[in-house]
């Protein structure tokens, strides 16, 4: 049991605290940059938070589900697991739900307030900067489970934290690469 000592803890915690500020201030930087887009769109403002969860915390979860796995015992590859395949299936679809769910709540909140951009522009970034999102996020997740399985750290400790904010980041650039892409900005 020396493995969750306070020491223990603090040492294996620290290095993921630190990679995780780094993102997350990279994050920050980047909505920065386009603030004048953002103040000119505040629907945007609505829709960033709301969205950049959606990628973090389905990733998160695929994390826990890969990490509970590799403790029973069930994670042994990669290809042909069934564990990883429906864990990622599962992810996609709530992902993709919550996307649509979101472009209808935050198109109706728009109305409301005013500030609104119409449905058929609100859905496709919602559905295209999510799917970007979950894709590489879904990637990164795998990627660190199984690379933090192999070089025997707890897959808890490191994959929900920096996915959580890598979703953060990706969920920002693919924002404003969808709004680019269609025309938006």
């Amino acid at each position: 049991m020396t493995y969750y000592t306070i020491k223990g803890i603090i040492g294996r915690g620290f290095p993921i605290l630190a990679v995780t500020s780094i993102i997350g201030i990279i994050a920050g930087q980047v909505l920065n940059v386009q603030l004048e887009n953002l103040v000119s769109m505040p629907i945007i403002l609505i829709l960033i938070p709301a969205l950049i969860k959606v990628g973090g915390d389905t990733g998160s979860m695929l994390g826990a589900r890969l990490s509970s796995s590799f403790h029973m015992g069930l994670g042994s590859q990669l290809h042909r697991n069934p564990v990883v395949r429906n864990s990622v299936l599962a992810g996609l679809i709530v992902g993709l739900t919550a996307c649509t769910f979101l472009s209808i709540v935050v198109w109706i909140t728009g109305i409301a307030l005013g500030i609104g951009m119409p449905f058929s522009k609100l859905l496709p970034l919602c559905l295209i900067s999510g799917t970007f999102e979950l894709i590489v996020v879904f990637t990164a997740t795998i990627a660190i489970a199984f690379a933090s399985h192999r070089f025997g750290i707890d897959p808890d400790d490191t994959v929900i934290p920096l996915i959580a904010t890598l979703g953060d980041l990706i969920g920002v650039c693919g924002i404003f690469v969808t709004m680019y892409l269609l025309g938006i900005v």
